[in-house]
């Protein structure tokens, strides 16, 4: 898959999946129930490896 977005598109992906993860984090601090952790901590994991992803990625310069 190809994803191509504006350098501003993608500082704000960035901080939206940042955010996201912090309140994953949260919400997995305060849960107690087993298997609704699980899903927390899987869907942690998922989204921390997606920002890794992009962190690593190289900005293309625009055509034109």
């Amino acid at each position: 898959m190809e994803l191509i977005l504006s350098s501003e598109e993608g500082k704000f992906l960035m901080e939206v999946l940042e955010e996201r993860h912090r309140t994953l984090l949260r919400e997995l601090a305060h849960t107690d129930h087993r298997d609704f952790k699980l899903i927390l901590k899987n869907n942690a994991k998922l989204l921390e490896s997606i920002l890794n992803k992009l962190e690593t990625v190289e900005p293309v310069p625009p055509d034109g």
